[in-house]
């Protein structure tokens, strides 16, 4: 766990680089109001992102394979994928087709793991930071004074 996800840092990027940053209209700012959908300040036109593209499709369409939903919406399939793994989007229940942990394989609705693998995951994490042999005290410490003064060390 030392470095970061090469593969978040990269929907990152191109999540950013496909983000609307001024209005198509009258090139003023925008500003995000939710759902992927952003509002000029000026002029009041509404731009959408990528997740507000899908999101937009899927509330019209019903659940669709990210395959339909790229063609239908210009968003490329790499990118529902990542919105997938992100838990932006998630699959619904009962389809036929899911995304598999990246640690077991089994099939999962959205996210990077099964439920069980992140339990696994975070009981090795506890037993690592709550380990009572982790962080040994000072033999020779002196005694705390709980009187509520500052105290200065007798230099």
């Amino acid at each position: 766990m030392a470095g970061k996800d090469p593969e978040k840092e990269k929907f990152v990027k191109e999540f950013m680089e496909r983000k609307p940053t001024r209005c198509s209209e009258c090139k003023g700012r925008i500003k995000y109001i939710g759902g992927g959908h952003y509002e000029c300040y000026d002029c009041g036109h509404q731009e959408v992102d990528d997740f507000g593209k899908v999101k937009d499709y899927i509330d019209e369409n019903g659940a669709s394979p990210a395959i339909v939903i790229s063609e239908n919406t210009g968003v490329p399939v790499d990118m529902i994928n990542a919105m997938l793994k992100e838990g932006r989007l998630e699959i619904p229940e009962g389809s036929i087709v899911y995304i598999e942990c990246e640690k077991c394989g089994c099939s999962i609705r959205y996210g990077r793991f099964c439920p069980d693998c992140i339990r696994n995951r975070t009981n090795s994490l506890k037993g690592i930071y709550f380990n009572p042999d982790v962080g040994e005290k000072p033999k020779n410490a002196p005694k705390k004074r709980d009187d509520g003064r500052m105290h200065f060390l007798g230099l």
